[in-house]
Protein backbone atom coordinates (compact mmCIF):
# COMPACT_ATOMS: atom_id res chain seq x y z
CA UNK A 1 0.00 0.00 0.00
CA UNK A 2 1.25 3.49 -0.81
CA UNK A 3 0.07 6.79 0.62
CA UNK A 4 -0.24 9.69 -1.81
CA UNK A 5 0.56 12.98 -0.07
CA UNK A 6 1.53 15.08 -3.08
CA UNK A 7 -1.43 17.06 -4.52
CA UNK A 8 -0.22 16.63 -8.13
CA UNK A 9 0.16 12.86 -7.68
CA UNK A 10 -3.32 12.71 -6.14
CA UNK A 11 -4.75 14.60 -9.11
CA UNK A 12 -2.97 12.28 -11.55
CA UNK A 13 -4.28 9.17 -9.78
CA UNK A 14 -7.88 10.42 -9.71
CA UNK A 15 -8.17 10.65 -13.48
CA UNK A 16 -10.55 7.74 -14.32
CA UNK A 17 -8.35 6.31 -17.08
CA UNK A 18 -5.17 6.58 -15.01
CA UNK A 19 -6.94 4.94 -12.06
CA UNK A 20 -7.93 2.08 -14.37
CA UNK A 21 -4.35 1.77 -15.65
CA UNK A 22 -3.08 1.65 -12.05
CA UNK A 23 -5.53 -1.18 -11.33
CA UNK A 24 -4.36 -3.05 -14.44
CA UNK A 25 -0.71 -2.56 -13.51
CA UNK A 26 -0.75 -4.74 -10.42
CA UNK A 27 0.81 -7.11 -12.98
CA UNK A 28 3.59 -5.76 -15.25
CA UNK A 29 2.32 -4.70 -18.65
CA UNK A 30 3.31 -2.63 -21.68
CA UNK A 31 1.42 0.25 -23.27
CA UNK A 32 0.52 -2.03 -26.18
CA UNK A 33 -0.94 -4.69 -23.87
CA UNK A 34 -2.82 -2.06 -21.85
CA UNK A 35 -4.18 -0.35 -24.95
CA UNK A 36 -5.93 -3.57 -25.97
CA UNK A 37 -7.47 -3.91 -22.47
CA UNK A 38 -8.69 -0.33 -22.05
CA UNK A 39 -9.60 0.47 -25.65
CA UNK A 40 -7.28 3.43 -26.17
CA UNK A 41 -4.53 3.98 -28.74
CA UNK A 42 -1.06 2.94 -27.51
CA UNK A 43 0.19 6.54 -27.74
CA UNK A 44 -2.58 7.77 -25.43
CA UNK A 45 -1.82 4.98 -22.93
CA UNK A 46 1.88 5.94 -23.11
CA UNK A 47 0.96 9.55 -22.29
CA UNK A 48 -0.96 8.43 -19.18
CA UNK A 49 1.85 6.04 -18.13
CA UNK A 50 4.45 8.82 -18.37
CA UNK A 51 2.28 11.03 -16.16
CA UNK A 52 1.88 8.24 -13.59
CA UNK A 53 5.61 7.49 -13.75
CA UNK A 54 6.51 11.16 -13.22
CA UNK A 55 4.52 11.08 -9.96
CA UNK A 56 6.05 7.79 -8.77
CA UNK A 57 2.85 5.77 -9.14
CA UNK A 58 4.26 3.36 -11.75
CA UNK A 59 7.80 2.16 -12.41
CA UNK A 60 9.77 0.57 -15.20
CA UNK A 61 10.22 -3.18 -14.85
CA UNK A 62 12.09 -3.85 -18.09
CA UNK A 63 12.61 -2.67 -21.66
CA UNK A 64 12.18 -5.10 -24.55
CA UNK A 65 13.25 -4.61 -28.13
CA UNK A 66 10.30 -5.25 -30.48
CA UNK A 67 11.20 -4.59 -34.11
CA UNK A 68 12.24 -0.95 -34.35
CA UNK A 69 10.83 0.05 -30.97
CA UNK A 70 11.72 -0.38 -27.34
CA UNK A 71 8.70 -1.65 -25.43
CA UNK A 72 8.60 -0.45 -21.83
CA UNK A 73 7.03 -2.86 -19.33
CA UNK A 74 5.61 -0.99 -16.33
CA UNK A 75 3.97 -1.88 -13.03
CA UNK A 76 2.25 0.05 -10.26
CA UNK A 77 4.54 0.94 -7.36
CA UNK A 78 1.94 -0.46 -4.95
CA UNK A 79 -1.00 -2.85 -5.04
CA UNK A 80 -3.26 -0.16 -3.60
CA UNK A 81 -3.15 3.57 -2.93
CA UNK A 82 -4.67 5.87 -0.32
CA UNK A 83 -4.86 9.61 -0.81
CA UNK A 84 -3.88 11.36 2.40
CA UNK A 85 -5.80 14.45 3.50
CA UNK A 86 -2.33 16.05 3.47
CA UNK A 87 -2.75 16.24 -0.32
CA UNK A 88 -5.48 18.83 0.36
CA UNK A 89 -3.84 20.37 3.42
CA UNK A 90 -5.46 23.80 3.12
CA UNK A 91 -8.98 22.33 3.17
CA UNK A 92 -8.40 19.13 5.16
CA UNK A 93 -10.74 18.71 8.13
CA UNK A 94 -9.27 19.61 11.50
CA UNK A 95 -10.81 17.82 14.52
CA UNK A 96 -9.59 20.54 16.90
CA UNK A 97 -11.92 23.10 15.27
CA UNK A 98 -15.12 21.66 16.75
CA UNK A 99 -14.50 18.73 19.10
CA UNK A 100 -17.89 17.08 19.64
CA UNK A 101 -17.74 13.36 20.31
CA UNK A 102 -21.33 12.92 19.11
CA UNK A 103 -20.82 14.72 15.78
CA UNK A 104 -20.45 12.72 12.56
CA UNK A 105 -18.39 15.58 11.10
CA UNK A 106 -15.96 15.44 14.02
CA UNK A 107 -15.69 11.67 13.55
CA UNK A 108 -14.88 12.22 9.88
CA UNK A 109 -12.26 14.85 10.80
CA UNK A 110 -10.70 12.35 13.23
CA UNK A 111 -10.69 9.68 10.52
CA UNK A 112 -8.99 12.09 8.10
CA UNK A 113 -6.37 12.89 10.73
CA UNK A 114 -5.87 9.15 11.29
CA UNK A 115 -5.31 8.57 7.56
CA UNK A 116 -2.89 11.52 7.39
CA UNK A 117 -0.92 10.50 10.49
CA UNK A 118 -0.70 6.78 9.69
CA UNK A 119 0.16 7.64 6.09
CA UNK A 120 3.05 9.81 7.30
CA UNK A 121 4.20 7.01 9.63
CA UNK A 122 4.06 4.42 6.82
CA UNK A 123 6.16 6.63 4.55
CA UNK A 124 8.70 7.25 7.34
CA UNK A 125 8.89 3.58 8.35
CA UNK A 126 9.31 2.56 4.73
CA UNK A 127 12.14 5.05 4.19
CA UNK A 128 13.83 3.87 7.41
CA UNK A 129 13.19 0.23 6.41
CA UNK A 130 11.53 -0.42 9.77
CA UNK A 131 8.24 -1.98 10.80
CA UNK A 132 5.51 0.23 12.19
CA UNK A 133 3.83 -0.93 15.41
CA UNK A 134 0.08 -0.34 15.23
CA UNK A 135 -3.07 -2.02 16.50
CA UNK A 136 -6.68 -1.82 15.33
CA UNK A 137 -9.99 -3.42 16.18
CA UNK A 138 -12.89 -3.60 13.75
CA UNK A 139 -16.20 -5.10 14.78
CA UNK A 140 -19.95 -4.87 14.46
CA UNK A 141 -22.56 -4.66 17.16
CA UNK A 142 -26.36 -4.58 16.73
CA UNK A 143 -28.13 -2.45 19.34
CA UNK A 144 -31.73 -3.18 20.29
CA UNK A 145 -32.41 0.49 21.03
CA UNK A 146 -30.91 3.98 21.12
CA UNK A 147 -30.76 3.65 24.91
CA UNK A 148 -28.61 0.51 24.57
CA UNK A 149 -26.32 2.34 22.14
CA UNK A 150 -25.94 5.24 24.60
CA UNK A 151 -25.23 2.83 27.48
CA UNK A 152 -22.63 1.03 25.35
CA UNK A 153 -20.94 4.34 24.54
CA UNK A 154 -20.79 5.27 28.23
CA UNK A 155 -19.36 1.86 29.25
CA UNK A 156 -16.85 1.96 26.40
CA UNK A 157 -15.77 5.49 27.41
CA UNK A 158 -15.30 4.41 31.02
CA UNK A 159 -13.33 1.28 30.02
CA UNK A 160 -11.05 3.24 27.69
CA UNK A 161 -10.53 5.99 30.28
CA UNK A 162 -9.60 3.34 32.88
CA UNK A 163 -7.08 1.70 30.51
CA UNK A 164 -5.55 5.06 29.56
CA UNK A 165 -5.27 6.00 33.23
CA UNK A 166 -3.64 2.63 34.04
CA UNK A 167 -1.01 2.69 31.27
CA UNK A 168 -0.33 6.38 30.56
CA UNK A 169 2.95 7.53 32.13
CA UNK A 170 4.02 11.14 31.52
CA UNK A 171 7.30 10.53 33.34
CA UNK A 172 8.36 7.43 31.36
CA UNK A 173 11.85 8.20 30.09
CA UNK A 174 12.14 7.03 26.51
CA UNK A 175 8.39 6.37 26.37
CA UNK A 176 6.57 7.03 23.14
CA UNK A 177 3.20 8.71 22.94
CA UNK A 178 0.50 6.89 20.97
CA UNK A 179 -2.81 8.14 19.65
CA UNK A 180 -6.02 6.27 20.42
CA UNK A 181 -9.15 6.73 18.31
CA UNK A 182 -12.32 4.77 19.05
CA UNK A 183 -15.36 5.24 16.83
CA UNK A 184 -18.88 3.89 16.68
CA UNK A 185 -21.07 4.67 13.68
CA UNK A 186 -23.97 3.05 11.87
CA UNK A 187 -22.79 0.31 9.53
CA UNK A 188 -23.26 0.88 5.81
CA UNK A 189 -25.44 -1.94 4.44
CA UNK A 190 -23.36 -4.35 2.37
CA UNK A 191 -24.66 -4.67 -1.16
CA UNK A 192 -22.89 -5.58 -4.40
CA UNK A 193 -22.69 -1.85 -5.21
CA UNK A 194 -21.17 -0.80 -1.86
CA UNK A 195 -18.72 -3.72 -1.97
CA UNK A 196 -17.53 -2.54 -5.38
CA UNK A 197 -17.14 1.05 -4.14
Amino acid sequence: MAVIEDPAAAEASLDPMRARLLAELTEPSSATMLAAKVGLPRQKVNYHLKTLERHGLVELVEERRKGNVNERVMRATAASFVISPAALASVAPDPSRAPDRLSARWLLALAAQLVRDVGTLIVGASQARKKLATFAIDGRVRFASAADRAAFAEELSAAVAALVSKYHDDSAEGGREHRLVVAVHPAVPRTADTEER
